[in-house]
């Protein structure tokens, strides 16, 4: 038998001081850019750099696809399969092996401009020159399409100056897999490009995917996030309701 307690004695203190929650760690994508690149254009080394963290250049070649629509932004993916082996008289699998993990992005671009008309039509349009006189630009849909891969790098922002930070996404080799239906109207809406790209294992990189996280915001907060700060910072972290300054 379990002794008799007064309900809620000490209960609701302890329970405070098992907690650890941290508003400030709770971010958003406040603004950000997906940057495209040919295949053999060189890997960004870094998303930041210097003393202050601020954004690193990327190397020639990469290009921004510009706006994308405010309510999607860049939209992640990632979907799992597992192999599982079932044993008699158990009730649940006894083996779970992971067949299959694959990431992607989702974005709705919203220039019209060669890089969103390639990717969207999955054409080359680099050698094709404007008719004389008027400018005007034609051309066939592929009666063969070609597989073409890309560079992907994703980049958003939360905060500003001091407090920026940044997180990114590379995708080394990417595909187009999915285009979306396009709108012709007079509508709010523009005419845009919905594109679903695949992220692939790249040979040189060893991977699909690479995960970035800087800034001077992100710098400063690397105690209170659970990481090793760094040895000039000072940082705040909240313990248990209280806010305790750590001197590294």
């Amino acid at each position: 038998m379990f002794a008799a307690s007064s309900p809620g004695i000490g209960w609701h203190s302890a329970f405070e001081d098992l907690q650890n929650l941290q508003a400030q760690l709770i971010r958003k994508a406040l603004g950000g850019s997906v940057f495209i690149a040919e295949s053999s254009v060189a890997l960004p080394a870094s998303l930041t750099t210097g003393a202050s963290a601020q954004l690193a250049d990327l190397p020639v070649g990469w290009e921004d696809l510009g706006y994308l629509t405010k309510d999607q932004g860049a939209t992640w993916s990632r979907e799992t399969q597992l192999s599982e082996v079932t044993s008699w008289g158990a009730l649940e699998p006894t083996r779970s092996d992971i067949s299959s993990d694959t990431s992607g992005l989702q974005v709705t671009a919203q220039e019209t401009k060669r890089l969103t008309i390639e990717l969207f039509e999955n054409v080359d349009l680099s050698a094709l020159t404007p008719t004389a006189v008027t400018g005007e630009v034609q051309f066939s849909k592929p009666t063969r399409p070609a597989t073409r891969y890309f560079r992907l790098f994703a980049v958003c922002v939360d905060g500003v100056g001091d407090d920026a930070i940044y997180i990114g996404k590379l995708a080394p080799r990417a595909q187009i897999t999915e285009v979306g239906e396009q709108a012709w109207s007079d509508g709010d809406d523009p005419i845009s490009y919905p594109l679903t790209f695949g992220a692939k294992v790249d040979s040189v990189a060893g991977t699909s995917m690479k995960h970035y996280f800087g800034g001077p915001g992100w710098r400063s907060a690397l105690l209170s996030m659970g990481f090793t700060p760094l040895s000039s910072e000072v940082q705040t972290v909240t313990e248990g309701g209280s806010g305790l300054t750590s001197f590294t």
